[in-house]
């Protein structure tokens, strides 16, 4: 489930690819006093992401930009929803918006025998713990600090995570008796298509900032069955890869056929 906001711009201004943690900040303020604000301080998925706002491009006064928030919980996009139309005022960083309009969304996978292909509209991160180094032939500089997945690291270890987060977020927000990821045959996605890696200044809390090693890609997929699909359709509500609730992971459904 997401929500889909129209905004315009207030005044010209420059594209602020720093918006991460703003915009975290005013998702944070619209769940302040509801059941969703106690996980602020967990360290586990939070159970939200959100693109950025696109397209990403310097703007004139006026202009028109979309941002999209997605959850697997309706009621907290309720009230994210809810506070977009009460305070229309929307800044993002340096960029100053007018919240124009707000609807839902249901994007779904399909069924089985689906084909499809699903894109990251933000960079996606993925960090390779220091004891999973050494089976994938990574060197590892020593501590305890993960290490950036980068294209000569291969496929196998960004699969590996990719799956194993997204069990994390089964594990959180789907029912104990279905199977996650990990449980079942067959792989998440049938292809996958890097199409760049990229560094970028992220401010992870007030006064902490740390760069980023990020990937975008393109995912190809054929829905196997249900189980299949809730786990696609999992990831477009939580993203995938590490640290969502900055924006981080964030994937759209960009084509999908109907095979059989």
């Amino acid at each position: 489930m997401r929500i889909l906001a129209r905004l315009s711009a207030r005044v010209d201004t420059a594209y602020d690819n720093t918006y991460h943690h703003k915009l975290r900040g005013r998702i944070w303020n619209a769940l302040e006093g509801t059941q969703y604000d106690a996980i602020h301080d967990e360290n586990r998925p939070k159970g939200f992401t959100y693109s950025n706002p696109f397209p990403p491009r310097n703007m004139k006064e006026g202009d028109e930009r979309t941002l999209l928030v997605a959850s697997p919980h309706e009621e907290l996009l309720a009230h994210v929803a809810a506070d977009l139309k009460d305070e229309r005022e929307l800044n993002i960083g340096e960029m100053p918006f007018h919240v124009d309009d707000v609807t839902s969304l249901e994007p779904d996978v399909g069924e089985p025998g689906t084909r499809g292909t699903i894109e990251t509209g933000t960079g996606l991160l993925v960090r390779i713990p220091p004891w999973r180094c050494e089976k994938y032939g990574i060197d590892h500089p020593g501590g305890d600090t993960a290490v950036f997945w980068r294209p000569e690291h291969s496929m196998e270890p960004l699969r590996t995570q990719l799956e194993a987060n997204l069990d994390q977020k089964h594990d959180r927000f789907a029912h104990d008796y279905l199977p996650g990821p990990s449980d079942v045959d067959g792989d998440l996605f049938d292809g996958y298509e890097l199409i760049k890696t990229f560094a970028v200044p992220v401010t992870v809390t007030e006064g902490q900032e740390m760069t980023y090693v990020l990937s975008k890609w393109k995912f190809e997929y054929t829905v196997r069955d249900d189980h299949h699909r809730r786990h696609l359709n999992l990831a477009l509500d939580c993203g995938l890869g590490e640290r969502n609730s900055l924006g981080l992971g964030f994937v759209n459904l960009t084509d999908k056929t109907q095979l059989y």
